[in-house]
Formats: structure tokens, C-alpha cells, sequence
């Protein structure tokens, strides 16, 4: 089954805790606190495959995991690092968060690990807090903890030229016709359900091909199928407008033409200025020589007349795209706004007054310390209230009416100030 988009989650690992140890060795009387640090967690990696097409793969797997880092060792030993999980996609496919639509990365290059979220920070363990006037620190900090995150998939097609048109107008043909790809092919409207790529080799020069199911008008706001796949042409350096010569509908050809022109316009101002060849496809069935004529004045873009059902001047439509794209610039990444999760700033403290007369310490320096110290051992929270004298949050609770015997609460604990 093809699948052009997919949501999953992800979570980076948390980081391990650190380790509260205390060195004991024959002979030696004061060894000291060797509690080591907690390893990080691990990341969310994705790397571009292009022996992926589709997105299928996450049809029934949509949760990834990281692993968490691991606690601490004594003899100050670091915990070790929680394996990453890295995730294949196709290239060209975007990654976006869910709740925002924000771009996290494109998927560009193939082989190239991009880190999409980064595993916790592990914890210090208890030698890190020894100084000369606490020489047998008994607390550690825990490790940062994840969250989990929504995550969008789309894939945008990497490839060199778009095939537009009616469906009909013979765009699979031609595909079949200039490359080794099979796309279905079939007398009937859209025949063609999913986007199909195709190699074009000509004079030692290749490039890639992409035929996108039918458009028809509406298609920009939903309509038909095409809706679903013009992300598809978003990457392309050139189109192929295909019209169908002797269409039997009640449109004439050149507002067929008009009609795509315009759902593209709509879609992307980037599709809109692309250059263009209008290929005049069945001549096979007979030609109407004024109806190209208006076709050539109205689109003053490059045209050439085919029968992808004969191959008369598939050769020379070969040539010409590839001459054409030799002269415009290669494909490169989207130009975006690189979307970053929020990051609190570690500075930052936020004092409340609550109607029954307490205070909430919030902020990112707050959240910071209270993640990290075990605020239910004494020890541990003694050095807390210490850092946050230090930082001057203690004193600016003084400001806001903090006595001693004030109830100050911070996440889920609280606790009665003493001078």
C-alpha cells in the first residue's frame, strides 16, 4: 500500500540518575563520595533511504522509544548511554510536529542521520556536589526526563520534472514511454492512484520523472485526487503540462490547460513560476492545427507535439527536458523555519501568590532544579533552598511578603519557610 503521510510518536530516552556512594577501600579511611554521573538517554534519529518509497511501514508501528540512559556507578563511573533509535524514511520526506505543523527537518540526503529529538541529560551523582565545606555530600540529581512527541510525516517527492494534466491526458503513457517505469495504464479516469517515478537516460545525462495522479479543477481545495499528491511536485525544477489533443469531454484543450495552471497557482506561488513544456500528447488520433496554434500563443511556453502510443517524437521530448534542466539550477532542500521544541529559559523564576496566602515558584530555573534534586531528602533539598538563595529567588520572595512560617510550593511539593 502506498502511504505519502503517516503520524507517530517518538520519545528520546530520560537521562539516568546519578549515584549517592561513598568510596570504602581497605586502608583507606576517607575515601569520599565517588557516586558517578547517570548516562544520557538516547536520541530520535532519522536517515533518508531511497530504497523506501512510501510510508507504509508506519501503517501499524507508530511508537519509538529511545532507551533511557542508565544510573550512575560508584568509583565515579558514568552510566551508560541509552541506544538511540534511528528511523528510516524515504528521502524527500518532511518531518513536521503534529500540534504545530512546524518543520523539524528534510529528509534530504541520503544516508544523513538528522537528530530529531535528544535523550535527558543524565544526573550528577554525589561526587559532583562535594566541596571543601561539604566533603560527604549524601544526594544526587536525578536525570532529565522526555516527553513524548507527535510527530508528522509527508513525503515530498525528490525528483526533477512533474507530469501534470486532466486525467487521461496520457501522462502514465509517457512515463512508460521515456523510462523503464509500469505504471497502471488504463482507458478510464484515474487510472493512476498513486505517484509513480521513473529514470530517464538520454546523451550520458539522467534524471528522474514524476507522474502525479490526475488533477482535475477543485483540486487545490480538495477535489479529486490531486489534492493528495501536488506536494509531490513542490521539489521539481521543471513541469510537463500533458494535453490530451483530441479530448472527447466538453472542455477544449487549452481550457483543460487553464484549469491546471490555475489549481497550481493555487496550490504554490513556487509551482506558479516554474518553467514549463506544453506536450501536445495523442497526435496519433489527428491534429487540429488552430488548436495548437491557440495553445502555443496563450502559454508562449515551449511545446512539442507526440504520440506516446506510437513513440512519434518521444526522443525528441527526451532531448529537450534534458536540455532544458541543464540549464536550471539542481534541486536542493526546502528553504524553511527550522521548528524547535520550547526551551525554557534556565533563568527564569516566576513567584505567585496564591489566595490562600502561599507562594508558587515556577520558571524555567525553578523547573530546572526541582526535575533534578531529590526534593524529599533533607540533604538534597537543603542544597535547593541554598542555590535558591543564591540566585536570588529567596529574597525576591522576601519582597513579595515571605515570612517565616509561609507556605511555598513548587510542582507537586511544598513546604513551610524557616528563617
Amino acid at each position: 500500500m502506498f502511504l505519502d503521510t503517516a503520524v507517530i510518536y517518538c520519545k528520546a530516552g530520560n537521562g539516568g540518575d546519578g549515584l549517592v556512594s561513598f568510596h570504602r577501600e581497605k586502608y583507606i579511611q576517607y575515601g569520599g563520595p565517588d557516586g558517578g554521573d547517570g548516562g544520557s538517554g538516547g536520541d530520535i534519529i532519522f536517515v533518508g533511504d531511497s530504497s523506501i518509497n512510501t510510508l507504509s511501514a508506519f501503517r501499524y508501528t507508530q511508537h519509538f522509544h529511545a532507551n533511557n540512559g542508565d544510573k550512575g556507578s560508584k568509583k565515579n563511573m558514568k552510566g551508560r548511554t541509552g541506544s538511540p533509535v534511528v528511523i528510516k524514511v524515504p528521502r524527500g520526506t518532511i518531518i513536521k510536529d503534529f500540534e504545530t505543523g512546524g518543520i523539524l527537518a528534510d529528509i534530504f540526503e541520503e544516508g544523513k542521520q538528522i537528530t530529531i529529538l535528544k535523550g535527558g541529560r543524565g544526573g550528577a551523582g554525589n561526587a559532583k556536589f562535594a566541596t571543601p565545606t561539604r566533603r560527604s555530600p549524601g544526594f544526587c540529581e536525578l536525570g532529565e526526563k522526555t516527553l513524548e512527541r507527535k510527530i508528522k510525516l509527508e513525503i515530498k517527492t525528490i525528483a526533477d520534472v512533474g507530469l501534470v494534466g486532466f486525467p487521461n491526458a496520457g501522462k502514465s503513457t509517457i512515463l512508460s514511454a521515456i523510462s523503464a517505469a509500469r505504471p497502471k495504464i488504463g482507458d478510464y479516469p484515474f487510472t493512476t492512484l498513486v505517484p509513480n517515478l521513473g529514470v530517464v537516460d538520454i546523451d550520458d545525462y539522467s534524471y528522474v520523472v514524476a507522474d502525479i495522479p490526475g488533477l482535475i479543477e477543485g483540486a487545490s481545495d480538495g477535489a479529486g485526487l490531486g489534492h493528495m499528491f501536488l506536494r509531490h511536485i513542490e521539489r521539481v525544477r521543471l513541469i510537463c503540462h500533458v494535453i490530451d489533443i483530441n479530448d472527447n469531454s466538453e472542455r477544449t484543450p487549452i481550457k483543460n490547460y487553464k484549469i491546471i495552471r490555475h489549481e497550481l497557482e493555487k496550490y504554490s506561488e513556487k509551482l506558479a513560476v516554474l518553467p514549463e513544456i506544453i506536450v501536445i500528447n495523442k497526435i496519433d488520433l489527428g491534429v487540429d492545427q488552430s488548436i495548437v496554434d491557440e495553445i502555443s500563443k496563450e502559454t508562449k511556453s515551449d511545446l512539442i507535439q507526440i504520440s506516446a502510443a506510437t513513440m512519434e517524437g518521444i526522443l525528441e521530448l527526451k532531448r529537450k527536458i534534458a536540455k532544458k534542466l541543464q540549464q536550471l539550477p539542481p534541486i536542493k532542500e526546502f528553504d524553511f523555519v527550522h521548528f524547535e521544541y520550547e526551551k525554557r529559559d534556565k533563568s527564569e523564576f516566576i513567584i505567585t501568590k496564591e489566595a490562600d496566602a502561599s507562594f508558587r515558584l515556577s520558571g524555567g530555573m525553578i523547573e530546572e532544579y526541582a526535575r533534578k534534586v531529590v526534593l524529599n531528602n533533607e540533604e538534597s533539598f537543603r542544597w535547593f533552598q541554598h542555590s535558591l538563595r543564591e540566585r536570588g529567588v529567596i529574597s525576591k520572595l522576601k519582597e513579595e511578603g515571605l515570612v517565616d512560617g509561609s507556605i511555598v510550593k513548587i510542582l507537586d511539593i511544598e513546604f513551610t519557610y524557616t528563617e
